[in-house]
């Protein structure tokens, strides 16, 4: 496998108003996957784009290790041949005329044959094509056009591996099987590699850090768990697929600020953190359904503190292995929680079920009111 000679971080700060607006600050370690997520249009492509070369900020810097490869103020703009990244585009971009083996060949351009045919079978090795160096794209899957891109970006001994929804043209059964292969390679891999996908799940599986982008700017940037957790807005709260949202009041801090309780509605819900929030003070607040217990089929006993609360279950939504419930807390149409739990547990349930819903102190995470 190719590698850069000294792998360096990537920095990337972007700005534009107008048809594209983009306010962009990303960074990406050697060695880290960093996942791009965000909805249609928020500028997760062109931010791609630009790291490439292919698009060209307003303003903004774009820097490899010690290598400037855009400077808006300086007028610095490095073509894409000279940056060395390597694109894996979500439709393959392949030669059609040409065998995999000579799709790969073509950009490993920098090496004399026939070091360039013997690298061009080692990465098609690589990513598990052994065999099929001689078929042109129509003879492939697409799982297997796929894989011949990627062994192609990594042909050009890249200095940042760039993934524009890759699994996006494939169906699921290939998808989960390219996302292992993707995971180990990252493992092997000592340079920044970024990944644009708008599936929540993907970027949790595979990324190291996720960064939400929403109408081209960043809104919050780090570990899976965090961004998932501990949104800082209500705006990533549902980005990140959130639906156990609400409004409440601080009613109570405890000295260390480790604890407290918040007033919803008319209940008193503990949390184990109350962040900068001050008692009185109105907050937005999430809970994640993982944190939200059906004390019928899953009791909460030894899971730290638990606000248990009655409710009636009101929907459910097959999710195939598990089930989404959803259930009204009091007479209130808005105030519904949701939950998910194995399907096996489901069927023992009924439709207009009263139900105790229990809710993991740990799990509630407060935030800036909307209003």
């Amino acid at each position: 496998m190719p590698m850069p000679t000294k792998p360096a971080p990537l920095l990337v700060t972007l700005q534009q108003t107008g048809q594209i607006p983009l306010d962009v600050e990303i960074s990406c370690n050697p060695g880290e996957l960093l996942a791009l997520v965000g909805p249609s249009g928020s500028g997760k492509t062109t931010v791609l784009r630009s790291i490439a070369g292919l698009y060209r900020p307003a303003a903004g810097r774009i820097v490899s290790g010690d290598q400037v490869w855009f400077d808006a103020a300086a007028g610095t703009m490095v073509s894409p041949q000279v940056r060395a990244t390597g694109l894996v585009f979500q439709d393959y971009a392949l030669f059609p005329h040409l065998t995999a083996l000579e799709n790969v060949k073509l950009a490993a351009r920098h090496l004399d044959e026939p070091l360039r045919s013997g690298q061009a079978a080692g990465l098609l090795a690589r990513v598990n094509l052994d065999g099929l160096e001689a078929r042109t794209p129509d003879q492939l899957s697409g799982g297997e056009r796929q894989r011949v891109a990627l062994a192609r970006a990594l042909a050009r001994d890249p200095k940042v591996l760039l993934l524009d929804e890759p699994f996006s043209a494939v169906d699921r059964t290939t998808r989960e099987r390219l996302k292992v292969e993707l995971s180990a390679l990252h493992r092997s891999l000592e340079i920044p590699i970024i990944l644009v996908t708008h599936d929540l799940q993907e970027a949790e599986a595979l990324a190291d850090r996720i960064v939400i982008l929403h109408k081209g700017r960043t809104l919050q940037s780090g570990p899976p768990d965090d961004v998932r957790l501990r949104p800082v807005s209500t705006l990533v709260a549902r980005l990140m697929g959130q639906t156990n949202i609400f409004e409440g009041e601080v009613e109570q801090v405890s000295k260390a600020r480790s604890s407290g309780r918040i007033r919803w509605r008319e209940r008193l819900i503990h949390v184990a953190a109350t962040g900068r929030f001050t008692e009185g003070e109105r907050v937005m607040w999430v809970i994640h359904a993982d944190y939200v217990v059906l004390e019928e089929t899953s009791p909460s006993a030894g899971k730290g503190q638990v606000e248990k609360l009655p409710g009636k279950l009101i929907d459910f939504t097959g999710l195939g292995e598990m089930t989404l419930l959803t259930i009204r807390i009091g007479a209130d149409a808005a105030d519904v929680l949701r939950l998910t739990i194995a399907t096996r547990e489901a069927r023992l349930l009924k439709p207009g079920s009263n139900v105790t819903v229990g809710l993991l102190a740990e799990g509630i995470h407060l935030m800036p009111s909307e209003n």
